[in-house]
């Protein structure tokens, strides 16, 4: 198995507003970020969520989520773990978050 690069990762203070509501606006990405706050730092391997897009879409959707300041991931082993960056993101748009994750309380199914 070769080495893979880290990932990088955008702080959400250079995150503009409208990168970050892009990044929410997608179903798959929303519901990534709804399954990683319910989920404790570091738990969600990028294997283990249920989302209807193959390996190389779930990639791209995880690469935006970063690059907009939404989650940080780090390799363990040969598993790639993810975080919700919650405080940091609240810290920038104060309130976005609960906006967003409170929605999630007021629907039924997926």
């Amino acid at each position: 198995m070769s080495h893979r690069p880290a990932p990088e990762h955008t702080h959400p203070d250079d995150v503009p507003v409208q990168a970050a509501l892009a990044a929410l606006a997608d179903p798959v990405r929303l519901r990534l970020v709804r399954e990683l706050a319910r989920a404790a730092d570091w738990e969600r391997a990028c294997g283990t969520f249920d989302v209807p897009v193959g390996k190389a879409a779930l990639s791209h959707h995880f690469a935006v989520l970063r690059s907009s300041g939404l989650i940080e991931q780090r390799d363990l082993g040969a598993r790639r773990v993810n975080r919700l960056r919650r405080a940091e993101f609240d810290a920038r748009f104060p309130g976005l978050l609960d906006l967003v994750l409170g929605e999630d309380q007021g629907t039924s199914g997926d």
